[in-house]
């Protein structure tokens, strides 16, 4: 698989206006223990469902004989805050030591996101040492308290400061170069800045969470995120490039970052890839991973027209609102609760299967 958005804990020192997930915020004493607990006892058993290998065939690097070249799949690991100290030393620190047992040093291409604010040069020494290949800072926008317009500059400048002394270039070093090398094929340890803006892939904001309740979402029906990276587009087809996954702290795994209503599976109880291929072909499913949401309800009694409607709602602050990420809730609300629940139990029944075998 190219690609695995990991939310390891929702554990974060903000509680950002604009989050996709209500859960990332700040937690004290023992809710704070406990949301650490339970990314500290879920995250050993995640990594060990992962692809047994972490690479990918690449459509775009056709080798001459025919075929494709095979690349180094990434694993993005954020929060939340990944570098709070308890979620840092319980949580990230381990997993990436289990990620390179998994896969060897230049098996996998680590990437830890963080707002930027918590690190140090101790923990940019800690990253490398464990085999970060790039640390991407995420709080680069307005919607951050304290990174409204310049008054980010002298955290940047800091930071490149930082990781300049620690060797580490800024992401396009390479990527810009006459030879076209795309930014995942640079060599690392890289750095590299981004935030929710008009510039960015989610400047519009997906309408979820905070960005919901908060009435931020500006994206309309043109808006189609599923079709967008980090969108369910081509999730199933795992062994090619395009391929992208989210899992959240509690294991459950979602065909895009923006997450539908309900998750495909859990990796605390089932290999990744088995649950890819068991939902290969499903139609609901495939249509997600054509970027088409609007056709996914077909076989099951929703058309287009009947998707388009479901789509329309009315946002926190009373304003009329449209949007395919609210078809595909509403589908998943009424029809897949239990085609999902048949299907984890068809996996299940499979799994007994082979072991009494």
């Amino acid at each position: 698989m190219e690609s695995i958005y990991y939310a390891m804990s929702w554990a974060c020192h903000r509680k950002c206006r604009h989050c996709y997930e209500t859960r990332f915020r700040p937690y004290v004493r023992g809710a704070l223990d406990g949301v650490v607990a339970q990314a500290a006892d879920n995250f050993p058993r995640v990594i060990d469902n992962l692809p047994r290998k972490m690479t990918y065939l690449d459509r775009n690097a056709p080798l001459p004989g025919g075929g494709y070249r095979e690349k180094t799949g990434r694993i993005i690991l954020a929060g939340g805050e990944v570098l709070l100290d308890p979620v840092r030393e319980a949580v990230l620190y381990p997993a990436m030591e289990r990620l390179q047992a998994k896969y060897g040093r230049g098996g996998i291409k680590i990437i830890v996101q963080t707002t930027g604010d918590l690190v140090t040069p101790q923990i940019i020494e800690d990253l490398l040492e464990r085999g970060v290949w790039m640390i991407s800072i995420s709080g680069m926008d307005d919607f951050h308290v304290g990174m409204e317009g310049e008054k980010r500059l002298p955290l940047i400048a800091r930071l490149e400061g930082w990781f300049a002394q620690a060797g580490i270039n800024r992401s396009g070093w390479q990527a810009d170069n006459s030879d076209n090398i795309a930014w995942s094929d640079e060599d690392g340890p890289l750095y590299h800045f981004f935030g929710a803006t008009e510039d960015e892939w989610i400047g519009k904001l997906w309408p979820r969470g905070r960005a919901w309740e908060n009435s931020l979402s500006t994206a309309g029906m043109e808006d189609n995120f599923c079709a967008d990276w980090a969108g369910a587009r081509n999730f199933l087809d795992h062994r090619h490039s395009g391929s992208e996954v989210s899992v959240d702290p509690s294991g459950d795994v979602f065909p895009c970052c923006a997450k539908t209503k309900l998750p495909v599976g859990n990796l605390t109880e089932e290999p990744l890839t088995e649950i890819l291929d068991s939902l290969a072909g499903h139609p609901v499913y495939q249509a997600l991973s054509e970027g088409r949401p609007d056709r996914m309800g077909l076989e099951f009694g929703w058309d287009e027209a009947r998707f388009a409607e479901a789509c329309q709602t009315v946002t926190p602050a009373g304003k009329a609102y449209s949007n395919p990420c609210i078809g595909c809730d509403r589908f998943h609300e009424e029809v897949m609760v239990r085609e999902i629940t048949r299907l984890r139990q068809q996996r299940r029944a499979r799994r007994m299967a082979c072991k009494a075998a």
